[in-house]
């Protein structure tokens, strides 16, 4: 059980978490101080605060728990996902400094139409409230109530209420610091957690005899329910495109970077730390799932693998720690998700709607709004469980119906220099039809043997490659039946012009840029080695 020196732990941890919050929440008077944090973070905050804000409750509750239901092969998100901020640094991030945006819609906007600015801002603080908020919320209430035996909602309760104080105040300086610490808890945790599994369990070889090749296998048959290996090699680099490449609550970190290289080397140093999912949150759901077959542990819920290993494995004292690095992972998802969607709401908007508002009044809605997402969060929570069997899936399967039109338009945006608003406008209805008639079919459960039953069956990740494909084919077939955008209109957003943003810099700053370039080009590299080898040890 939890005792009084693990509750002065987690005590401790978040009086000190929100106390560099408040710290650091000095007035801010204007949005790109509050939203931005000036524009002049390095590439170790970058790359700790992408880690961090990504690292939530869909990884401490929902890998941990798919991990136990169904084996490694969940992994390959988080794999995929260094590969993608690959993608993020090389390919998108300097557009998106080049352009000065302060949001990924308002880059929209700039490439296509206003009108495509609105629906991708509208479709994200719907994905942030059903697929972030909602989820994170519901899973603190599960670590209180699994790890510390707190009520769900008030655990859910304490949850918001600690992290809305420093994000409310202090905007995305205070978000991006504290998000820092908390990953360097968060790993600690979990790798105390991992260390104690295995001693219990009697080491990772009898953890792979127990749970067997299917288990400690990545790559899974084209049948599979949840993870067919054609699905993780179509469909999910299109989710993994729109989280990681067009998603404000991660590229607002990187538009916040000091310059390119910057937001770039911060990708990449985030593309390192995606690979320890694998062994820091999916491993203990396996390790749980063995310790349940050979008679050491119960299970109340595949969900609750990772507090019930915490609470049933860790010393007193120990388990205040993790549980420390679990909330920390928790809030500071969160904490980002308020302060991104607080930004799109208030600047993509309220702004649009009242352009001549005074900055002091944009940073006061934009503390507002995040009140009123709390409770739109509270009430999808009950909704979660009809997606899936575990929260990861639950999530996944959400986002299959969102990202395919978002990450076509942005994906062939920028490499397509014939498209236009007509096109992007098409596309992205199309793509809303066919997600949300999919997500309210998920909700009404259509019997089975229909036609909308076959339509809801369909594996998510394939739904996803499906629905980009048709997508793609409507953004590219009626920008053709339209005139090309001007020149000016897309100049600096497409790769037929690149942004050049070195080029009346010094001499020797451009031979930094230079060698710059180069260290990232080798740190990438290996960062591409590393992923290929975790797919071939874990084949």
């Amino acid at each position: 059980m939890f005792s009084g020196l693990d509750f002065f732990v987690v005590g401790a941890y978040l009086t000190l978490i929100i106390s560099v919050g408040l710290f650091l929440s000095k007035k801010r008077s204007n949005t790109t101080e509050y939203f931005l944090a000036n524009r002049n973070v390095g590439w170790f905050v970058i790359g700790a605060a992408l880690f961090a804000s990504n690292i939530g409750s869909e990884h401490l509750v929902g890998l941990a728990g798919t991990g136990a239901h169904s084996g490694i092969a969940v992994a390959q998100f988080e794999i995929l996902a260094s590969l993608i901020l690959l993608l993020l640094g090389w390919v998108f991030v300097p557009y998106f400094l080049a352009s000065k945006v302060s949001t990924t819609p308002e880059f929209l906007e700039r490439r296509y139409s206003s009108v495509a600015r609105w629906y991708l801002s509208i479709i994200s603080i719907f994905a942030y409230v059903v697929t972030k908020i909602a989820v994170t919320i519901a899973a603190g209430g599960i670590v209180f109530e699994g790890l510390m035996g707190i009520n769900f909602w008030t655990g859910a309760f304490l949850i918001v209420l600690l992290t809305g104080l420093y994000t409310i105040l202090g905007g995305l300086r205070a978000v991006v610091y504290t998000e820092t610490i908390q990953t360097f808890v968060l790993l600690i945790g979990a790798i105390v957690t991992v260390i104690f599994g295995l001693n219990a369990l009697g080491g990772w070889e009898v953890m792979t005899e127990t749970a067997g090749p299917g288990f400690m296998s990545i790559w899974k048959p084209s049948n599979h329910p949840d993870f067919p290996w054609t699905g993780i090699v179509l469909g999910a680099p299109i989710l993994g495109i729109w989280y990681w490449c067009t998603d404000q609550n991660i590229v607002q970190r990187v538009l916040s970077a000091k310059n390119i290289s910057e937001a770039r080397r911060g990708t990449i140093f985030a593309g390192f730390l995606k690979i320890t999912p694998l062994f820091l949150f999916v491993i203990p759901g396996v390790i749980a799932y063995s310790l349940v077959a050979n008679g050491k542990l119960v299970l109340a819920s595949n969900d609750g693998a990772l507090p019930t290993l915490v609470k049933t494995l860790l010393p007193v004292g120990l388990r205040g720690v993790v549980a420390a690095g679990l909330l920390a992972a928790l809030m500071s998802s969160l904490a980002s998700v308020f302060n991104s969607c607080s930004t799109l709401i208030t600047l993509d908007i309220y702004k649009k709607l009242y352009p001549k508002t005074e900055e002091k009044k944009l940073v006061r809605i934009g503390q507002q709004s995040t009140l009123v997402l709390v409770v739109v969060g509270l009430v999808f929570i009950p909704l979660i469980s009809r997606f899936g069997d575990t929260l990861f899936v639950s999530l996944q399967a959400i986002q299959a119906m969102i990202a395919p039109p978002i990450a076509a338009v942005f994906l062939f945006g920028i490499f397509l220099k014939r498209l236009n608003s007509q096109g992007a406008i098409a596309s992205l209805g199309v793509g809303f039809v066919i997600g949300i008639s999919r997500f309210i079919l998920e909700i009404i459960e259509p019997s089975a043997g229909s036609i909308l039953h076959s339509f809801v069956s369909i594996n998510f990740l394939h739904f996803a490659f499906y629905l980009f494909i048709i997508c793609s084919m409507v953004l590219i077939g009626v920008s053709y039946l339209y005139p090309k955008p001007s020149t000016e209109k897309i100049l600096g957003l497409t790769y037929e012009k690149a942004p050049q943003m070195e080029t009346e810099e010094p001499n020797f700053r451009q031979m930094m840029v230079k060698i710059q370039n180069v260290e990232d080009r080798f740190y990438s590299v290996l960062l591409i080695l590393a992923v290929i080898s975790v797919w071939i040890i874990f084949s």
